[in-house]
């Protein structure tokens, strides 16, 4: 939740509904973690995380793949406010600042995402439109994802 949401003429919602969307998708493909640092804007974005090597051309496609599935699947994208101890039971916490508060917003794709969240977001996956991983690179344990989003799938 140390998120800041960014100059409301760079940010998009779709965008940060398909970080959303991208965390899950390395949190099931490599047991990474969530990104640990992302920067997130309306014509491309990044998304760090804790990485060993550069990802291969073949994983880059079944992301952009797994991606676009959980968009084209029209999940929704909901809001639940929860107190501090209910919300730690079934996400992280780790990046909450101390003095948050007792409620916690939690962000929620469906049943695809969960996570804590104070940024703005699509009413559903359908309105993102088709992900696309623009580049990627590793330096020191650290995976760069850059992406961007296109006009919607059809």
């Amino acid at each position: 939740m140390n998120e800041v949401v960014p100059n409301k003429k760079e940010y998009d919602p779709r965008m940060h509904s398909a970080e959303h969307i991208l965390n899950q998708t390395m949190v099931r493909m490599f047991n990474c973690g969530r990104a640990f640092s992302a920067h997130i804007e309306k014509k491309k974005s990044k998304c760090d995380y804790h990485f060993e090597r550069n990802l291969t051309a073949e994983e880059i496609i079944q992301i952009e793949n797994k991606v676009n599935l959980v968009i084209k699947s029209n999940l929704p994208i909901q809001e639940k406010m929860l107190n501090r101890e209910e919300a730690g039971k079934i996400v992280s916490l780790s990046r909450l600042p101390e003095d948050a508060g007792d409620k916690v917003r939690i962000i929620a794709v469906g049943d695809y995402d969960l996570c804590p969240c104070s940024g703005v977001h699509a009413l559903t996956t359908s309105e993102i439109g088709e992900f696309k991983i623009i580049s990627t690179d590793c330096s020191n344990g650290i995976l760069r994802v850059r992406f961007k989003i296109n006009q919607m799938l059809s």
